[in-house]
């Protein structure tokens, strides 16, 4: 095969050159992000009735950063300025590059006096000490020859010492900060470009850190002849962000419902450090005594120039000309919200729901955010309670006050349209207010499940003041155990208010009983056997029931 000239030549400089400089790619920054999207899941472990963690949030967001980046031919390093501090980089994809992804990294360290000290190794800095002869500061160039990892050596001409073991008052100054090392966290990745050009990418990865809630507030109004009353309720999703990053304009979304997880985003999501320069130095007294602090009765040196950290070793460490972008922290409240016209809407996704925001939203860094989603006016609604019978009970029929025990009462309606709601709605805490000539008042505290479109929806209250029951069989003769009989029951309900009272009476495991009740049926609900009973206002229900075992209940056996 004849090989031309011009390749000889390709292939001597080629070789000729270091490994290093082969080896060698061009480091880019891509631009601050233009656009944000952020969807926060909820912490998958938090079950009904649990507290958002606020200093611990162990929910996360999936974040999609919109950037924009210049890149020259051949391989080359993209560096994301600014990604959240709790980001997963595994989980990390970007799109819009022409050579893909070929590598990616997360950078471990923040700009600090120990990262600079060891990203400045081999180059040149001026250390400052004080002259206690002179009275004055002296100033000389060296080079570190250590890195911080418990003193720093410096070349000073020919000669070498240690840092902060003169005893005298000392400081370093540095050139510069190199660029990859920043305030902020940064991720990178390699790719290649055979042309090169400006693109727009979009920078997509999960981070932990985040969670939401939602939180609702009923207003309960007057009731009915018919027993039933509206109720107003209001929903808010609240949206907590823990991370030291804020995502101006965002596009903004949480999903509701369950969704199993099988990685440890916490551990993968190992947040970047800024490590402080801890100096140890050689005694100069004794070990018993320790080393002696020298006080030259002189004043410290000054302060390091505004805008310098103040929180590691300032006397040792000082930057003089840095590539931080410093943006102005405008202060934030707490908790911002949005008004009723951003309510949130609520969309399918696959199994789950998602709750869009229709305006751009700022999640702020170390807070929350309130956002309406929901708003109804008039709610069908009425009270429900609930008793338990015991068919081994023996109803005392001498004085049946003796066994009459408080029904448990619980808010009741329907999630459809016909009864003014027909939206879903996610786990959280409601307060209920009444009404009074004093103004709303606070009645109860309940906690709701997801209730999707359709469901009944109870919530429980706690005990009822007006509302008893009393069952148990009658006479000496307990249900028999072999199915072949039925046994009597007495029931009594009673209601002490001015309204009807729906009472739903429940046997327990649908396949332990047969139950036939005076003009009511019985059935299966929530995976209970039940029968309801609609107690006239100011009355009493003394009805005769029966009951047996089902002949599956002795085939199960």
């Amino acid at each position: 095969m004849r090989i031309l000239p011009a390749t000889l030549a390709f292939l001597a400089a080629f070789l000729a050159t270091p490994a290093a400089a082969q080896d060698e790619r061009a480091r880019v920054f891509a631009s601050e992000a233009s656009h944000y999207a952020v969807t926060v899941y909820r912490d998958p472990n938090r079950s009904v009735g649990g507290e958002m963690d606020q200093d611990n949030p162990r929910g996360y967001a999936m974040i999609s950063e919109t950037r924009t980046v210049t890149l020259p031919r051949g391989r080359s390093t993209i560096l994301f300025e600014g990604v959240s501090e709790g980001m997963v980089a595994v989980s990390a994809i970007v799109s819009g590059l022409p050579g893909g992804t070929i590598e990616k990294n997360r950078n471990a360290d923040l700009l600090s006096p120990a990262a600079l000290v060891d990203r400045t190794l081999g180059n040149r800095v001026t250390i400052t000490r004080f002259n206690p002869g002179t009275g004055k500061s002296e100033s000389r160039d060296a080079i570190v020859r250590t890195r911080a990892d418990g003193g720093i050596v410096l070349q000073t001409g020919d000669k070498f010492e240690a840092v902060r073991c003169s005893g005298l008052p000392e400081k370093l100054t540095f050139d510069g900060v190199p660029p990859e090392l920043s305030a902020r966290p940064i991720f990178n990745i390699d790719t290649y470009s055979e042309t090169g050009g400006t693109y727009e990418i979009v920078l997509t990865y999960l981070s932990w850190g985040f969670d939401w809630e939602a939180n609702y507030v009923a207003h309960l109004g007057n009731g009915r002849r018919d027993g039933t009353f509206p109720m107003g309720l209001t929903s808010w999703l609240t949206v907590l962000n823990d991370n030291g990053q804020s995502f101006p304009d965002a596009d903004l979304m949480v999903v509701a419902g369950k969704i199993a997880i099988q990685s440890d985003f916490e551990e993968l999501a190992e947040s970047p450090r800024a490590r402080g320069l801890r100096l140890n130095c050689y005694p100069i007294g004794s070990t018993a005594s320790g080393s002696p602090v020298i006080n030259y009765g002189v004043p410290p040196p000054p302060p390091p120039p505004p805008g310098i950290s103040q929180g590691f070793n300032e006397d040792v460490i000082v930057v003089t000309g840095s590539r931080m972008r410093r943006e102005a922290m405008a202060s934030v409240s707490p908790l911002a919200v949005v008004s009723e016209e951003a309510m949130a809407r609520e969309e399918n996704l696959a199994d789950l729901k998602l709750y869009r925001v229709p305006r751009p939203v700022t999640v702020s860094s170390k807070g929350m955010k309130q956002i309406a989603f929901l708003s109804r006016e008039a709610i069908r609604t009425r009270w429900l309670y609930s008793a338990y019978c015991d068919p081994y009970d023996r109803f005392n029929p001498g004085d049946e006050k003796d066994g009459l025990e408080e029904a448990q009462i619980r808010l009741f309606t329907e999630n459809k349209v016909d009864f003014g709601l027909g939206a879903s709605l996610p786990m959280g805490k409601a307060s209920a207010f009444e009404s009074t000539t004093l103004g709303p008042q606070l009645v109860a505290e309940l906690e709701l499940r997801d209730y999707p479109v359709g469901q009944e929806v109870e919530l429980p209250l706690g005990e009822s003041a007006k509302v008893f029951s009393n069952c148990g069989h009658l006479g000496e003769t307990e249900p028999d155990d072999n199915g072949k009989r039925w046994t009597s029951m007495r029931m009594v309900l009673s209601n002490a208010n001015d309204a009807p009272a729906l009472v739903r009476v429940s046997f327990g495991n649908p396949a332990s009983w047969e139950v036939r009740p005076q003009g009511q049926d019985a059935y299966v609900k929530n995976g209970d056997l039940v029968v309801d009973v609609e107690v006239p206002a100011n009355s009493t229900y003394d009805e005769r029931w029966r009951v047996r075992r089902p002949k599956a209940y002795f085939t199960n056996e």
